[in-house]
């Protein structure tokens, strides 16, 4: 019998190494690129640093314990969890703290947390808890349905704080789980066509929205103004070359790029790490993309491989649309780039996703065994069978 050897046993192996590289990396970032702004205004180089140590160590636990509850239990825990962020949402509204005109903060014990950043989960247990139902009786996805239209309502609190980005990836993250599974054309082309009309409308509504998509393509026509910020990024990713300048001797991070901590921690590591270390970026969220894949292809059940499609859209299209930011293809949205960027409620959420992800994983082994698949199969709600219409993962 011959026995083929392989550098991980499991789909779980690389998925920690992977996020144990990118946190790694980030917590490294976090501090070259926000020491400077820490010691000037907080006389601690130190600040940011030792406040992402301690969202790190609140992160890691809820990965840890999230990877332990079988993903099947968030589907009771979804009428709690959708109350918290709704009202979280709404509290934010009134009693935010204001940062550059917008509510997007709650401060809690010292530390603020943003309710949108909880959001983005949310979207995506409703939209797993429906498709799966939906899939599994053979009846058609509809965007408009109730499921649907909540997470329409909770995008459009995240747009009143106002935060056009994260309320778009709130939406369309459910929106694109559902075009994965399979939605018909003619209910697609209606939402097509009115996402024309909406994005526009909103783009308008803000005055500063439309000066950043005029100048997206050629911010050096006002780079002293609106286009600032898409130049100093562009610049900064460029002057670090194929080597970068070093570790901790990027220069941007010198009072030149606004956020270099937070929306465009990415553009100081690339001065910093030069090309390589953009390529070694960019290859460890293709890996974690492939491990996603596989992953949900061996899911136990039609509900887990959703869910991990919907992991996957939530975290490497974050990076996706971060990475094109930076780079000046896309306008300046306040989309963070996850486990690089500084951002406690971003890094949480992104933990406790990873930690669903390598739950749905565990199952999908054990589930392999017809003994251990029994006592898994009692948290699963019963769903009439049907052939799965649009996602073609199961075996």
């Amino acid at each position: 019998m011959r026995i083929r050897k392989t550098l991980w046993s499991n789909e779980a192996e690389p998925v920690i190494v992977i996020m144990a590289v990118l946190l790694l990396l980030g917590t490294i970032n976090v501090f070259s690129s926000s020491f400077v702004k820490a010691a000037t205004e907080y006389s601690n180089p130190y600040y940011f640093l030792l406040r992402h140590v301690i969202w790190l160590l609140i992160g890691i636990p809820i990965c840890f314990v999230c990877s332990r509850i079988n993903y099947h239990r968030w589907r009771k825990w979804l009428p709690w969890f959708l109350a918290f962020v709704v009202a979280s949402l709404i509290a934010v509204l009134f009693l935010g703290n204001v940062v550059n005109g917008a509510r997007r903060w709650l401060s809690v014990g010292g530390f603020s947390f943003q309710p949108a950043e909880f959001a983005k989960l949310l979207g995506i247990f409703v939209a797993a808890n429906y498709l799966s139902v939906q899939v599994k009786a053979g009846r058609t996805i509809k965007v408009w349905s109730g499921p649907y239209i909540l997470m329409a309502v909770v995008a459009g609190l995240v747009e009143l704080e106002p935060d056009m980005g994260t309320a778009c990836i709130v939406f369309g993250v459910p929106f694109l789980m559902a075009f994965t599974v399979g939605i018909p054309w003619k209910y697609l082309k209606f939402l097509l066509l009115g996402a024309l009309v909406v994005i526009p409308t909103l783009i308008a509504s803000q005055p500063y929205r439309l000066e950043r998509v005029r100048v997206t393509y050629d911010p050096w026509s006002d780079a002293q103004g609106v286009g600032y910020q898409a130049v100093q990024s562009m610049s900064t990713i460029g002057s670090g070359g194929f080597w970068g300048m070093g570790l901790g001797t990027g220069v941007s991070k010198y009072e030149y790029l606004p956020e270099a901590h937070t929306d465009f921690a990415f553009a100081i590591f690339a001065q910093e790490h030069g090309y390589i270390g953009v390529f070694m970026v960019i290859l460890m969220f293709f890996l974690l993309t492939i491990c996603c894949y596989y992953i949900a292809s061996r899911a136990q059940d039609l509900y887990g491989q959703i869910l991990t499609i919907g992991i996957m859209l939530l975290v490497v299209g974050q990076a996706v649309g971060n990475l094109f930011m930076v780079s000046g293809a896309f306008p300046v949205v306040g989309v963070p780039l996850p486990f690089i960027s500084y951002g406690g409620s971003s890094l949480i959420v992104t933990m406790a996703s990873m930690g669903i992800l390598l739950n749905v994983c565990y199952h999908g082994r054990k589930s392999q065994s017809p003994q251990s698949s029994e006592s898994i199969q009692e948290e699963s709600p019963q769903e009439p069978p049907s052939q799965p219409t649009g996602l073609h993962l199961v075996k």
